[in-house]
């Protein structure tokens, strides 16, 4: 890592053409990109691709820097790095948001930036919409879709203990004492039924086989497991 008093050396020099300081300040700054990419380590990305990406929002971060303000390299750089690596995770993400909704999220954001300036006061989603000329929902729409998806394994506060992930705080709907009581239920009534029917019953609706699947797994014609299936069912009913 390079020295502050280094580095306002080498920009100066770079600034006036010097190729070689250039290449010193990228070499010199690698391990502030190494710092940055732990953050997104958990989300399944090749660590190589994060770092060649980082490099570039180093390089633009470099090639930007404004020696007359009074701020320290590394302060200017971090954004510059993240900025670059979201918009890799973003272009890349297997959750793919077509190019009308991203014109109109981006498009959005500007308008909110300009009205922020403008007036000094956070503009709501409906005058965003007027602004830009589109129905609300298209607005929201296309805010949410952009979303970047967090980790449910995402730390979001450490006291210096166990990290506090944010699948902590989300609460599940599902796992209640009525779903609990039912499950048990279901198992005492499946024991009613008999081989075949608690077959059926498993590739149905816990495997989630189609009918036509089940047939050509036990051998028997398609109207046979439905058949077979509603019987099952009714019986089930009348246990449960």
């Amino acid at each position: 890592m390079l020295k502050n008093e280094e580095m306002r050396k080498l920009f100066k020099a770079m600034q006036a053409g010097e190729t070689q300081a250039r290449e010193t300040l990228i070499q010199g700054n690698l391990r502030l990109v190494l710092s940055v990419i732990q953050r997104f380590n958990n989300r399944g990305e090749y660590v190589d691709d994060l770092f060649q990406v980082g490099c570039i929002g180093l390089i633009k971060s470099i090639d930007n820097f404004d020696l007359s303000q009074n701020v320290r390299f590394s302060t200017y750089a971090v954004p510059m790095i993240i900025g670059e690596i979201r918009r890799y995770l973003r272009d890349n993400n297997a959750i793919r948001v077509s190019r009308s909704l991203r014109d109109i999220a981006y498009k959005a954001l500007q308008a909110r930036e300009q009205m922020v300036s403008d007036n000094s006061a956070e503009p709501t989603v409906m005058q965003i919409a007027e602004h830009l000329d589109v129905p609300r929902e298209e607005v929201v729409f296309a805010l949410d879709a952009i979303q970047e998806p967090v980790s449910l394994f995402e730390p979001i506060y450490n006291d210096g203990g166990d990290p506090i992930l944010v699948m902590d705080q989300i609460s599940d709907d599902k796992n209640t004492d009525q779903q609990w009581l039912e499950g048990i239920a279901i198992k005492e009534a499946m024991k009613k039924l008999n081989d075949r029917e608690k077959h059926i019953v498993n590739l149905r609706f816990f495997a989630g086989k189609t009918q036509m699947e089940v047939a050509e797994e036990i051998g028997i014609s398609q109207a046979q497991v439905s058949r077979l299936e509603k019987a099952a069912l009714k019986q089930l009913k009348k246990h449960m």
